[in-house]
């Protein structure tokens, strides 16, 4: 089959320019506890979130290179509506959250229900995995599974993304969130994936000295292209952020909370979405593309 298709490749979700400013929207239980956070009353339906996540996807997929789309909620629903702009890539979240110890998100396997030949039909471009990193957890079988996630994207010609994010150790030893950073880059930033997608280090906080040192290190580690998500970077920063990371050798971000989070459970999000998370997409985009100029 692999012979009746052109691979897409990541141009085909970067901007004109080579570098990534890309949207998530396929938070799930973590996103209904935003709204619950947000005082909506409980309990939060499905509809909530599915319609906030067409709505993003339709405002705010004409400023980004490429949307982060997931299965449970909201793919077949922004695809039937036509809600992502022509301009943008889809990329569809190929990872199942099995919720456990009080989070919604304890550990990942990949979602066997998403088809990447079906996904390429309804439009995806790309497929990223979240992987949970764990000190004490074996490097052999997260490896296994980026292999395995790699292979069926390559299957369909579709980019593959991973996403890794560090957790502390099941058995309570010290947790140092850089260092765990480094080494999950070290181990999974060599593998056959074709973009990385990393946690911010130290938070987006700090001076920039020590931040694009952080960053530096960071892309000693890739032997791919690799971008920064915004979840545990507040919104005002992620810019600075953004702009630090690729002087550090990052190539743009794939994020959701910094371009929409302030939305979550406004009473007219449309309008919000317009008047916040546009014009701070916008900025984000141009803040990517100065990154790639300055190269």
């Amino acid at each position: 089959m692999s012979s009746h298709f052109t691979p897409f490749t990541l141009k085909d979700i970067s901007r004109p320019g080579g570098g990534f400013a890309m949207l998530a929207v396929d938070q799930r239980e973590a996103m209904r506890l935003m709204f619950a956070a947000a005082g909506q009353p409980k309990p939060i339906a499905d509809s909530v979130l599915t319609d906030f996540k067409v709505a993003a996807t339709r405002i705010l997929s004409p400023y980004a290179s490429a949307v982060l789309a997931d299965k449970q909620f909201c793919l077949e629903q922004i695809v039937e509506q036509g809600a992502v702009a022509n301009s943008c890539g889809l990329i569809v979240a190929a990872d199942l959250f099995i919720p456990g110890n009080g989070i919604p998100v304890d550990s990942v396997e990949i979602d066997m229900s998403v088809d990447p030949h079906k996904a390429r039909e309804m439009g995806a471009k790309a497929m990223k995995l979240l992987v949970l990193w764990r000190e004490d957890e074996p490097a052999e079988e997260r490896l296994a599974m980026v292999d395995k996630f790699v292979r069926r994207c390559r299957s369909a010609g579709l980019v593959s993304i991973i996403e890794p994010v560090v957790r502390p150790p099941r058995r309570g030893w010290d947790f140092d969130r850089e260092s765990a950073i480094v080494a999950a880059a070290a181990e999974l930033g060599g593998t056959e994936a074709d973009l990385y997608k990393a946690e911010m280090p130290l938070g987006g906080k700090g001076d920039e000295k020590t931040l694009l040192a952080a960053c530096q290190q960071l892309n000693d580690q890739m032997k791919m292209p690799w971008v920064i998500l915004s979840s545990g970077v507040d919104a005002d920063i992620f810019g600075r952020a953004v702009s630090i990371a690729m002087k550090g050798g990052a190539s743009g971000f794939l994020a959701g909370r910094a371009v929409w989070a302030s939305v979550v459970g406004a009473q007219d999000p449309q309008t919000m979405l317009r008047d916040v998370s546009v014009p701070r997409l916008q900025r984000l985009a141009e803040i990517v593309d100065e990154g790639i100029a300055q190269r």
